[in-house]
């Protein structure tokens, strides 16, 4: 067996030092009836083929590389444990399993969970042994029923249009973490650059003192502890230095917590988010948001980048293009993107992959509301996360307009358990509730573009590209949140090319519809901000800058000066 691939700490917020990487060579089985619950597989200690986890079986680098629709997979791998791991209490951890998965350990059950991008977690102290384990997993996926977010993945034989390859069970880091039997379950992080404090609020395990040190490049600038009761504890640091956490500028704190004898490495950054008026505030200041729409798929891992430099170069190619941040697009990106997000001072948008799902009934709710939970919870601290979209596009699903209350209800659960960031309810049209309105349009000629707002950019009405379904919302943040998706297939190699319109015949009359296209919503002093599609392409989908395996299309300075010049809205 060769190096564990992803051998990085999945949590950068929750890092421990006793863990365990359980990526690598496991046994694998399709199963294609969905039978092998009745046929108990879970009894098994061997199966039929092999995978590489953490890539998915339609991947190439999982070594398996079936890409037509899969109703279940089954994994197994032996773990050994030592006595001195089995002192506390063990947690099984998956940072996400597409969709339904169950999990055995020594023929007995530990836990089921639903919701293919979520991570979750199972205390499986009484069910392991010092010595040899038997880990048994089952995944079932169903990309066609409405009850389960799919986003991008294909609903089709085929990959088409904007939907692309799709990805059954195990897709990030699978870990073992030993922790005391009291211990930190979870951590929430809230700054208040005003006072110049951190409030941390912890849920814990068990009774006992917590405590929190703040350090900043290696120098101690906050110290606070707690008694803790009732299963949790709030603490606040007051900060000697106060360094920001701005765009472009990732200003990261060390927080070192302590717990009896659980130790917990984590980060946080001091920036706040105000919405007022019209300008979507950070720190204060009015900060035009130049953004990029980015899907996170790769060509070989396709959910799953191939190395931890992958995803960070992802970030470096979108800087270098000019653009401060991305909509995270129908995908909840792992919590290691986003630790590079924030190091980098990158501004995201996290999302949920709605599409799939049926959202013309509440019923919907069931299969979205709790894995959406999970989403904010895990993602909570993120500096780089400045606001949610839970939906993106909710075109009718079979003839059958989107049921309003279900995107309230999801929209107020949003704001009811994150109060420090604006919430779009469903990004592009059909808007019910929101705090920030925003449109998808994708006209190409740029007169025409510029044309239809510009009795906004003179404080008239916005020319909404949904009348019919929605109205625009009087003195809140706007901005056109996809754009272009210029058609551009550089390389002449996909017989099905897709992109949005008649792509240019020159590279010169490429840039120059990029550029009047960007400097119209640049110029306007309503609009907040841009997202630009897309930052490079993705299978049959050419409108990138850069080719799929990211290779630029361009020379990125020519965008990096169109986008990088000050906006009218901005401070």
């Amino acid at each position: 067996m060769g190096a564990t691939p992803r051998p990085e700490h999945p949590q950068p917020q929750m890092e421990r030092a006793e863990w365990m990487n359980l990526n690598g060579e496991w046994d694998f089985e399709f199963d294609f009836g969905n039978s092998g619950i009745h046929r108990k597989l879970y009894e098994n200690t061997e199966l039929g083929g092999k995978i590489t986890v953490p890539f998915c079986p339609e991947s190439s680098l999982s070594g398996v590389g079936h890409k037509d629709f899969i109703r279940a997979v089954w994994y197994h791998r032996t773990v050994i444990l030592t006595g001195k791991q089995l002192h506390g209490r063990v947690l099984l951890h998956f940072g996400a399993v597409d969709y339904e998965c169950r999990v055995w350990i020594n023929g007995r059950e530990a836990g089921t969970h639903k919701g293919g991008y979520s991570s979750f977690c199972f205390d499986i102290t009484e069910l392991v042994l010092e010595g040899e384990n038997h880990l048994c997993v089952y995944a079932g996926d169903d990309t066609v029923s409405g009850r389960q977010p799919r986003g991008k993945q294909s609903s089709r034989y085929e990959s088409w249009g904007c939907d692309y390859t799709r990805t059954t069970g195990i897709w990030q880091t699978v870990w073992m973490e030993f922790v005391p039997e009291c211990y930190i379950e979870k951590l929430q992080y809230y700054p208040n650059i005003s006072e110049g404090t951190l409030t941390v609020k912890a849920v814990t395990h068990g009774s006992g003192t917590l405590t929190a040190k703040a350090l900043y490049e290696s120098k101690v600038c906050g110290n606070a502890r707690t008694e803790v009761s009732a299963c949790g504890a709030v603490l606040t640091l007051t900060l000697s230095e106060l360094h920001l956490w701005e765009p472009g500028a990732g200003r990261l704190y060390d927080l070192e917590l302590s717990f009896g004898e659980d130790r917990v490495h984590s980060y946080f950054g001091m920036r706040e988010i105000k919405v007022q008026g019209e300008k979507f505030l950070i720190n204060g200041k009015s900060v035009f948001q130049r953004l990029v729409l980015d899907q996170g798929f790769y060509p070989d891992g396709i959910y799953t980048a191939p190395t931890e430099e992958a995803l960070r170069q992802d970030i470096l190619l979108s800087l270098d293009a000019g653009f401060n941040g991305a909509r995270l697009h129908q995908k909840v990106f792992e919590p290691r993107f986003l630790y590079h997000c924030d190091k980098l001072g990158y501004l995201v948008w996290g999302e949920q992959a709605s599409w799939g799902l049926d959202i013309s009934a509440q019923a919907g709710l069931k299969y979205f509301l709790p894995e959406w939970m999970e989403v904010l919870e895990r993602d909570f601290n993120h500096p780089s996360i400045i606001g949610w979209c839970p939906f993106n596009e909710t075109w009718d699903y079979d003839g059958r307009m989107q049921d309003n209350d279900l995107l309230a209800v999801v929209y107020r659960m949003t704001k009811l358990y994150d109060t420090t960031r604006p919430c779009i309810d469903t990004s592009g049209n059909y808007h019910v509730i929101t705090d920030i309105y925003d449109l998808h349009d994708y006209e190409q000629n740029p007169e025409i573009f510029a044309a239809s707002y510009a009795d906004f950019a003179q404080g008239g009405a916005l020319k909404d590209t949904h009348p019919h379904r929605q109205m625009p919302v009087k003195g809140v943040p706007v901005f056109i949140s996809e754009y272009g998706g210029i058609k551009w297939d550089v390389e002449n190699k996909i017989e099905k090319s897709w992109g949005y319109g008649q792509g240019p015949e020159t590279e010169d009359a490429f840039i120059q519809r990029y550029q009047g296209l960007t400097d119209s919503l640049l110029d306007n002093p309503h609009m907040f901000g841009f997202c630009y599609t897309q930052l490079y392409d993705v299978e049959q989908e050419v409108n990138g800058l850069y080719t799929y395996g990211r290779r630029p299309k361009f020379d990125m300075a020519v965008f990096k000066k169109i986008n990088s010049r000050r906006a009218a809205i901005e401070d």
